[in-house]
């Protein structure tokens, strides 16, 4: 039996351009996965959700799993929220609700459409980057509310997540503020890899009692 993973979403997948000559997550899965497991590309850089429905017709007919990682530029698109003047608490909570409810609607409409293909869906969080640390401090709790979005879904819909704020931990990890760095691709490779149950080795993860 062939088993096929394709990997959805912006550069946290599609990294090549970021990674100076070092080998891209793609790559890296290829490498570590064990025959006859493959992996695909389908992933572009710079996408936001609602740019998920054309990469899933590019999905091949023999996929057999989908992991996508999307949403971390539609939380750069709504950064200018960090700046904006507002009066009180309760108005920034407001304007941080509108934002992310916006993005919830987008990227359940984006799980959707890949959860029509009826194939084997993991997610990923948005992880927190390698920012400087004043940006750092704020960025974290803002990817905190786009990230509850993601787990949300992925909860509802019984699907597995990979939590990239684990995986992507060290600076190492990157090549700048956003991009995964070779060394950042091979541990998200390798946490795909385990994910899907194509890699053995100890692998940590929570259970979630949603009924």
């Amino acid at each position: 039996m062939s088993h096929h993973v394709v990997l959805l979403g912006d550069s946290i997948f599609d990294n090549q351009a970021y990674t100076v000559g070092e080998p891209d997550v793609v790559t890296h899965l290829n490498e570590i996965l064990p025959p006859p497991w493959k992996a695909t590309l389908c992933a572009v850089d710079g996408s936001t959700t609602t740019d998920l429905k054309a990469q899933l017709q590019n999905v091949p007919s023999y996929a057999t799993h989908l992991v996508i990682s999307i949403g971390g530029n539609d939380a750069l698109l709504n950064r200018d929220v960090l700046w904006q003047p507002v009066a009180s608490t309760t108005e920034a909570l407001a304007l941080f609700g509108e934002r992310v409810s916006q993005f919830e609607s987008s990227y359940r409409a984006a799980i959707d459409s890949a959860l029509s293909l009826k194939r084997q869906t993991t997610t990923c969080t948005i992880y927190n980057g390698n920012l400087d640390p004043d940006e750092s401090a704020l960025a974290c709790i803002a990817l905190t509310m786009f990230n509850d979005v993601i787990l949300r879904v992925a909860f509802e819909l019984g699907l597995s997540v990979i939590d990239l704020r684990l995986i992507c931990d060290e600076v190492v990890d990157y090549a700048n503020p956003i991009e995964p760095s070779g060394t950042g691709g091979r541990k998200i490779a390798e946490a795909i890899a385990r994910s899907i149950g194509a890699l053995g080795g100890e692998m940590r993860y929570s259970r979630v009692f949603s009924d």
